[in-house]
């Protein structure tokens, strides 16, 4: 059963969250939230929080299951732009430079992993290993 949750108009650029999410993309939740627990990004800490906002979402829809028996894994998280703030800087010769403040949205799915998923996972580990 998976869980859902989002972040909207975090005021990061989508290029900078992207580069965070890459790095738990696919990842357990307790390795990723590790992961973003000592990644020095900016956009870590928003996601770490996000991390754990689904991490309570699923426990809301499972509410007899245990979290450290259910092997759940990040299934999907991807960052969309979001509204751009446009202001003007002043410039020689009284011209005006553009500046955009760049915002994004951020959607994040956890899911249990099943059987074979594990047993994918861990032949793929065996033979990186190799």
């Amino acid at each position: 059963m998976e869980a859902v949750a989002k972040l909207n108009n975090v005021p990061t650029s989508p290029r900078k969250m992207r580069l965070v999410a890459g790095l738990i993309r696919g990842k357990s939740v307790s390795k990723a939230l590790g992961i973003l627990k000592f990644e020095p990004n900016a956009g870590a800490a928003k996601l770490e929080k996000l991390l754990l906002s689904a991490l309570s979402n699923w426990q809301q829809k499972n509410e007899d299951a245990r979290i450290e028996e259910a092997n759940l894994f990040i299934k999907e998280i991807f960052v969309n732009e979001g509204k751009m703030l446009k202001r003007l800087r002043p410039a020689p010769q009284g011209r005006g430079y553009r500046i955009r403040k760049r915002s994004n949205h951020v959607t994040l799915v956890i899911d249990t992993m099943t059987e074979e998923q594990i047993e994918k996972q861990s032949k793929k580990s065996n033979k990186a290993s190799k």
